[in-house]
């Protein structure tokens, strides 16, 4: 029997190894700590990831690779390019078929709709760490495709809104968040983003190519109000956080000083076009409430 590789246990890894599991997939989970989703199907192994010889023995035999792990914030430039490196060299070596998640930062600025045709043209450190992993991976000789989401929504997602805002905003107690609070964002459900992992996976048209997840676009104000509404709670105090004052708190914390760069993000509309993965994948976006709701542990 095949089985498939998961590597990372966040909330995207853990939810599209149970999402596989559920479907009565055979699943290896792979994390430094041993980690992930409890399930009878998904095997739970420790070992390190940026090791390719190591990964590569776990790798055999599997039918794909599936990455959602990544360094921390604050380390991508300095731990990436090795986990990526080990990652590729294990997926040449055995044949596997590799889906990456990521995100839009490679794209860097675009004026209008992010689609998946677009050229890398990163203007951020981090971007261009981003785009760097794809060139090299385009360029080798495993079978790669990658799943780009945006921010994030759900149960214990990393993502600005949720640690920034879902807390304060369930208390009735103010909020701050760099954004523009009346440009609309793209959101993306982290089962959303397990269910294209996990259908990129298994289709053969992905090879060589991105994926869009099909997200909800809506401002970060309408979305607290919604959430509010939702939950029961206050009118939402939220405020947008000026540049001088992400900087002040860029100064204090490691995560935070790598968000000014994003800010092109976050300040301007920022669409993710996924009509190519609702037509070729048929998935649609969850229904908001849903995502808002779990995010609310509801």
């Amino acid at each position: 029997m095949t089985f498939t590789v998961v590597l990372g246990a966040g909330s995207t890894g853990t939810a599209t190894a149970r999402l596989l599991a559920d479907s009565g997939e055979r699943v290896r989970q792979i994390t430094r700590s041993g980690t992930g989703a409890e399930h009878p199907l998904v095997e739970r192994v420790a070992a390190d990831a940026t090791d390719a010889d190591a990964l590569t023995s776990l790798v055999q035999g599997a039918s794909t690779m599936i990455n959602c792990a990544a360094p921390p914030y604050d380390r991508w430039p300095e731990e990436f390019p090795a986990l990526a490196a080990a990652q590729l060299i294990a997926a040449e070596r055995t044949g596997v078929g590799f889906v990456m998640l990521s995100n839009v930062y490679g794209y860097g600025p675009v004026d209008g709709s992010f689609t998946e045709d677009l050229p890398m043209a990163p203007t951020t450190i981090k971007g261009a760490v981003r785009a760097r992993i794809w060139e090299d991976a385009l360029a080798s000789t495993a079978r790669v495709s990658e799943v780009r989401a945006a921010d994030y929504l759900g149960a214990g997602v990393y993502s600005l809104f949720n640690l920034m805002v879902t807390a304060p905003l369930l208390a009735g107690d103010p909020a701050v968040l760099p954004y523009d609070l009346d440009v609309q964002q793209s959101w993306s459900y982290v089962g959303d983003v397990a269910r294209t992992l996990v259908a990129a996976a298994g289709d053969e048209r992905s090879w060589g190519r991105a994926w869009h997840v099909p997200s909800t676009l809506m401002s970060a104000r309408e979305l607290a109000v919604r959430l509010a509404s939702l939950t029961g709670a206050p009118e939402p105090k939220l405020e947008s956080l000026p540049l001088t004052g992400l900087r002040a708190l860029a100064k204090a914390d490691s995560i935070m000083a790598e968000v000014p760069e994003m800010q092109y993000l976050y300040r301007r509309p920022f669409v993710l076009d996924s009509t190519f993965t609702r037509e070729a994948l048929g998935l649609e976006a969850t229904p908001l409430d849903r995502a808002l709701l779990e995010m609310a542990g509801r």
